[in-house]
């Protein structure tokens, strides 16, 4: 007795929630408000409780705090909403499964990771986890669907393609974002619901979900700098700065310190907002993976245009700052599909400024390199400077890639005779 939705469409993790349903007992489906969390849920739902219906005086909310276990009744596999509303129920979950070795009876939904204080035990080989984002070009149907990740990163040949698309298209696209309610809407208005978005959340969603006093200027000013820094590698120091230079003028009298900094930084990836992609290196107990700079990336780049208060007019006259917003948009795609194949993605940079945009990792240690590039005219700078990256690390004595690639935003897609492909980003599909 499926609860799809009717007009559902088919997202990238349906699979990947279908494999954890038959091996664990339960799948906690994590990520940020509004990305299809709960419609991807109710595909294999049989029973649902929403933890916040606020009929009956929040009636679901209450009873679980009053007994945990009672919001698990029902038919399974159960879907449980908004769990991080009620602690309790995580722990209630684990208990259920531990006194009946049964998979596949619980999907959890949460847009907060709670503290690890408000629950007793992790769920380790009880639950798995399950990131979703907003929707990738490939699931909101804007990609030509020409060229699978995955086989990239098998070496696979391709033939020579054209993936052409306008670049105010693209802008668009980039300002509309993966957000399944945004699909059909105007740019403008797609523009409008993000910038709400973001002040519902500094005026509300943040402080539901700290227990510390929090200063909605502050943070709005952080947000700003975050956005001003998306897909770079921007240290807390840089950040705090940035706050005080890019602020407005009611916001003149209003300054961070870092320690305040690192606190909200911490809430924005705690409610799936922003997130890190961390630094790499192939020798696993290397301390370069450890100590290098994570890059800050939005969960969307939409987030991270409304942050900045920009329209499609200025992104076209200011190309560079657009190129972060672009960056930040393949970066979400290629983490979507990573995640698709249990890969994890990183970046890297070394003290000769050598790097590459994101390294794709799969579990056994092989790894693929790309290059994130707008323009036609930057692949072969992009492309040598990954060449010069293979050339490094089997000097250093690691296995070559497995993939080099440079993303593009449309174009002419191909694998170049040094062994590079050149693939645009709405040419992928997973």
């Amino acid at each position: 007795m499926s609860l799809k939705k009717s007009g559902y469409l088919p997202r990238i993790a349906d699979a990947k929630l279908k494999e954890y349903l038959e091996i664990f007992g339960a799948v906690s489906v994590e990520g940020p408000k509004w990305c299809g969390k709960t419609w991807t849920s109710l595909n294999f739902a049989n029973s649902v409780n929403y933890i916040m219906d606020p009929s009956g005086g929040y009636s679901n909310r209450e009873r679980a705090r009053l007994d945990p276990a009672l919001a698990l009744e029902g038919l399974h596999p159960r879907l449980i909403d908004e769990w991080q509303e009620v602690p309790g129920i995580w722990d209630a979950v684990r208990f259920d499964i531990d006194k009946e070795h049964k998979t596949g009876k619980y999907i959890l939904t949460g847009s907060v990771t709670p503290p690890r204080t408000d629950y007793s035990h992790s769920g380790t080989g009880r639950f798995a986890i399950l990131r979703m984002r907003p929707m990738s070009l490939f699931e909101s149907g804007d990609s030509k669907n020409i060229v699978s990740f995955s086989s990239l990163l098998c070496r696979e040949p391709i033939e020579p393609f054209s993936a052409d698309i306008d670049l105010k298209d693209l802008v668009d696209l980039t300002i509309r974002g993966g957000w399944p309610e945004t699909l059909n809407i105007p740019v403008s208005s797609a523009l409008r619901i993000s910038t709400e978005y973001l002040r519902l959340i500094t005026k509300n969603e943040l402080f539901r979900s700290s227990d510390k006093k929090r200063n909605t200027a502050k943070l709005g000013k952080l947000l700003r700098a975050l956005a001003r820094n998306t897909a770079t590698t921007v240290s807390l120091s840089t950040l705090t700065g940035d706050s005080d230079i890019y602020q407005t003028h009611s916001e003149s009298e209003i300054n961070l310190a870092r320690q305040t900094t690192s606190e909200y930084l911490d809430d924005l990836k705690r409610i799936f907002v922003v997130e890190d992609i961390p630094g790499w290196s192939p020798l696993i107990r290397s301390k370069t993976r450890i100590r290098m700079a994570p890059k800050v990336i939005f969960a969307d780049p939409s987030l991270a245009i409304a942050a900045l208060g920009l329209s499609a007019q200025r992104l076209l006259d200011d190309l560079n700052t657009y190129g972060f917003m672009f960056e930040n948009l393949c970066l979400r795609d290629i983490s979507i599909y990573a995640e698709n194949i249990d890969a994890t993605v990183f970046h890297y940079r070394d003290n000769s400024n050598l790097e590459a945009d994101a390294i794709v990792e799969m579990p056994d240690g092989e790894w693929s390199a790309f290059e994130i590039k707008l323009g036609e005219h930057q692949v072969e700078s992009a492309a040598a400077s990954l060449c010069r990256l293979r050339d490094k690390m089997i000097a250093n004595g690691a296995s070559p890639p497995a993939c080099m690639c440079v993303i593009t935003g449309g174009g002419f897609g191909r694998q170049r005779d040094d062994g590079v492909y050149v693939i645009p980003v709405n040419a992928l599909k997973p």
